[in-house]
């Protein structure tokens, strides 16, 4: 926990401490599978590196954007379960409000720009997308990022990406351990600036 100073800094760290969603609580312990996994990667990649080991790094991947999916699934789970403990005038309209949103989870799959966008736009009227920016990264390169990295996971966990014998050339590796790195990275930033950002609007 911060420690607690006179400085405003130390005031809005604690803020921020606080006021962390159950969602991201949640999602940074699911994202420690990827990270356990990238590091039984290195614990295996010795010269030459055994060919069967690559697998862990597109597991790794595959998992980090199903913590990202599940994470947006439970936020906006919890901000509905918000607004809805607030409003006591008509249980018909809260219960209607609940149950259309776990319908549209049931078909909430490869969290792309534009799937969380409309969600959250829907029933909060907020462009999250607008809130994801940190260093060296502003809303236009992230949502192109995170659709880059949503393809990328469908072509890995549909058609495995995995090198065959029948390769004239050896092929890049689909997902290599710098870029796994900063894939998780920036997965991580995205939860955090999605948390911020509704913790701000709603």
């Amino acid at each position: 926990m911060p420690v607690i100073g006179n400085s405003a800094n130390n005031v809005d760290s604690l803020l921020g401490y606080m006021m962390k969603s159950e969602a991201l609580e949640t999602f940074e312990h699911a994202l420690q599978d990827s990270t356990d996994l990238l590091k039984h990667f290195d614990e295996l990649n010795t010269k030459p590196p055994p060919p069967d080991i690559e697998v862990l790094k597109r597991a790794s991947l595959v998992m980090a954007l199903a913590a990202l999916e599940t994470y947006f699934e439970d936020r906006i789970l919890e901000a509905v379960k918000g607004t809805c403990s607030n409003n006591k005038s008509d249980n018909r309209l809260t219960n209607f409000y609940r149950e259309s949103l776990e319908t549209d989870l049931k078909y909430f799959h490869s969290p792309n720009t534009e799937r969380v966008r409309q969600l959250y736009k829907k029933y909060f009227g907020v462009d999250v997308s607008e809130g994801w920016a940190w260093n060296n990264c502003d809303p236009g390169k992230a949502k192109a990022e995170l659709n880059r990295l949503v393809k990328k996971r469908g072509d890995i966990a549909h058609r495995s990406l995995r090198p065959t014998t029948k390769d004239a050339q050896p092929k890049q590796h689909a997902v290599t351990r710098d870029a796994l790195r900063k894939h998780i990275y920036f997965i991580t930033q995205i939860a955090n600036a999605t948390d911020d950002f509704l913790t701000s609007k709603i």
